[in-house]
Formats: structure tokens, sequence, C-alpha cells
């Protein structure tokens, strides 16, 4: 169904540095590659990118090593990044067809990028992505235009980061009326930032690439957001290429009762083979082939979750910010007892949608803000940090039992180590 509820959106391109109109550049035809097994290289997906669409932007280590594209047609997000230069598969998942595509897909366009920004909560009575009335279920699921289709509006860009902005006004499941101002900075980070954030020195072996967005949202409404009528959070998803030995990994507190405070359920129970969960952390398979999700409470979550692709020995660190004692929205698709005991952390394994059809596939990390009461003019910022470390097994294995505490040869479901 098309989205109708009363929106309206003003995120322009900048005339100083890129133009893209509100309907989105001409599409170019030709033949569009898979992303398979065999991916294309950091390289090919900033040449399609280029070729497809507008507002792309790319951030660059002095080396030429580390580097991240961004993109302001999609909103300002990270499309992808690579640790090793150009001709090597960058780590965000893309999709070229529904890019390269002449039409968009009505509900949702998933095309892809290693941090987009959303907002919470989803469904539920204050749910943004469903009409007020309508039944929580896929096809009345819809994504706003201003976090799908529209561009936003650059407002500085160089080789260390960029920000972008957008205006926008929309209502909620239960009818409040919300306009807010959103502006996200993304800064490529130095060996020196990622140690200091990391609280570690990084092994001259390993190859790195990271970034840091800072995520503003400000009320420009005429009355302050109330409990009562639905509050806001900021919601940060990542897109990856899934693979059959690629697990998420998510420590948190060991405390009496911890299984209440995790949520495996959010589409159905998942099978024992593809999620397992020790007395301090989950390990939940990500391999695009089933449909699945898990989330953690704040009263629990460590601000760190994390990634290991065995086959191409590829760790991924999430470092969001984790405010234990706050209220969190519930995304949970149904009317809600309990709208603000939500999660911080999720991830996503993408699958087949009851009707056939898939998104992808990929796999998602998520992490949001806590539920924003903004007075009028106010302002609420979240912060979140992605980084991506390649090497040899046992050098990864080192520093991901650091970060993680977490042993990566006791991560595979199946049991078996790396050999």
């Amino acid at each position: 169904m098309i989205f109708s509820r009363t929106i309206l959106i003003v995120c322009c391109i900048s005339a100083g540095l890129f133009y893209t109109s509100c309907s989105g550049p001409a599409e170019k035809a030709g033949t569009v590659p898979a992303r398979a097994d065999s991916l294309p290289t950091y390289a090919a997906d900033m040449a399609f990118l280029k070729a497809h669409t507008s507002g792309v932007i790319e951030l660059s280590s002095r080396d030429g090593q580390s580097r991240i594209l961004l993109s302001a047609q999609f909103q300002g997000r990270v499309m992808t990044s690579t640790a090793s230069g150009i001709s090597t598969p960058g780590f965000g998942w893309i999709n070229y067809a529904l890019i390269a595509a002449r039409n968009k897909k009505k509900q949702f366009n998933p095309v892809g990028g290693e941090e987009r920004w959303w907002l919470g909560p989803e469904g539920g009575q204050y749910g943004l992505y469903f009409s007020p009335g309508d039944p929580f279920d896929i096809s009345h699921w819809q994504v706003p235009a201003f976090l799908d289709t529209l561009p936003w509006q650059v407002l500085q860009a160089d080789s260390g980061g960029a920000t972008f902005a957008c205006n926008a006004r929309f209502t909620n499941y239960s009818g409040t009326r919300f306009s807010v101002n959103a502006e996200r900075t993304v800064r490529l980070l130095s060996r020196s930032d990622l140690q200091q954030l990391l609280g570690t020195a990084l092994p001259e072996a390993i190859k790195f690439t990271g970034f840091t967005s800072v995520n503003r949202l400000t009320n420009t409404g005429d009355s302050a957001w109330q409990p009562g009528k639905g509050l806001l959070s900021q919601w940060l998803l990542g897109m990856f290429t899934p693979g059959p030995e690629t697990y998420v990994i998510v420590p948190f507190h060991p405390v009496p009762g911890s299984a209440k405070l995790i949520n495996n359920n959010y589409f159905g129970p998942i099978p024992a083979d593809r999620l397992r969960m020790t007395d301090s952390a989950l390990f939940f398979s990500c391999d695009g082939k089933l449909r699945s999700k898990i989330g953690i409470s704040p009263l629990i979550a460590k601000p760190v979750a994390g990634a290991f692709d065995f086959r191409k020995n590829i760790l991924t660190i999430l470092l969001p910010e984790v405010s234990p004692q706050a209220p969190y929205v519930n995304s949970k698709w149904e009317q809600q007892q309990e709208p603000y005991h939500g999660d911080v952390i999720n991830a996503y394994n993408d699958g087949p949608l009851p009707n056939g059809d898939q998104m992808g596939p990929f796999f998602e990390l998520e992490s949001s803000s806590p539920a924003m009461a903004l007075d009028k003019s106010a302002r609420g910022v979240y912060r979140q940090t992605t980084c991506h470390f390649q090497g040899d097994y046992e050098t990864l294995r080192g520093l991901a039992k650091q970060l993680l505490g977490v042993d990566l040869d006791a991560v595979k479901l199946n049991k078996k180590t790396k050999s």
C-alpha cells in the first residue's frame, strides 16, 4: 500500500556540492552484476553508485587504504567501506539490482548500506511504519519516504567527514503529529582514534577501517513530546553481506533472569542450530536464509556487539551507546503493554518473507537511542561507531577476546573451530 499519512519533506542537495532532485536521478540501463560469493570490489561499488545515483561522497585515509562511501541520495547513509584499498570487496551490502531498477518499491527500498538512520518505534500504538487502524502485518508495513526514497541535504563534506540534514513532518499510529529536523555527521577514524575508542592497541598486522556517526534529532514542532502520545528514538541499522559461516556475537551482563531480557521471537522462534546463548553472550547465525531477529534489553546490554565471518576472517565491531535505566521504545508489531521496554541492540538475519519474496539477502546489526522526550526546540544526540578488521585468524581471535570477551573458537554453532 502507499504510505497514507501526511508527510512534508524538505531535503534537497546543496547546490554548492551536489544536486539531486527529490524524484531521484535518471536510471541508467545496462547489465547489473550480482553480489554473490564473488563480490564486486570497493572500486566497482563506487563506480556503480556514481553511475546510478548522485550525491556520492568518499572519505579516505592519507594512505588510501581505509575508505568509506556515503550517499546523500540515500539519506546520508554509509554505503560501504574498505580496510585495504579499492581492489578488495567492501564491507557493506549493496542491492545492485534495486538501485539500477527503473521503478521504486512501494513499501521499502532495501538499497543496502552499512549504516542508515531511521526513527523508532516501528510497530505498536506509537509506531511510525503503520497507518492508524491498520493491522501489524507485512502487507501494511510502510517505511516513510524521508527514511527511504528522498535525498538529504549536504551541509558539509571533505575527505574526513560529511554532514547531512533533513526536515520532516509525520504522524504516528496513535495520531500524534511530529515535526523534526534530523542531522547526521559521519567521520572516518584514524588508527589513534580507534585505539582510543576501543581502549586497546591494534596489532600492526591488522587492516582496519572505522567511522563514527553523530546523529542529532530536534523537535521543531509546537509542543513537547510526551510518553502518553508517543516518543521517538534514533535507530541505526547496518546491512552486511551474510555468509554460511558468519555469526553475530552479542555479549551481555550475566545477571539472574537475563534470558527474559533477550527477545528472540520477533518473527517466530529461532531454531537451536541458529541461536545459542551462554551465560554472557549470544551467537546468532547470519546466512541470509531465515528471517529472524534478536533484541537485547538495555538492562543487560554492553556497549559493544560484533560479527565474525570465518570464511573471510572479517571481524566487525559495533560500539553503541547504552543507558541501562533509560526507557527504550518497543518496535514489536502489536498493541503493546509496555511501549517503553524495548531493545537497545538488535541483529536481523534476512530470509524469505511470508509471500516468498526476499529483500536481500543481508544481515543487520542495529542499535537505538533511548526514547527522547524532547521539549519544543530541544535536541537529542546519539552516537555510534562501526569498525572492521581483517588479518590472520589468531590475531583476530585475540582482538575479539579483548573487545567482545568471547573466544571465536567457541562461537560456531556446530562447535567446530577454525582450521
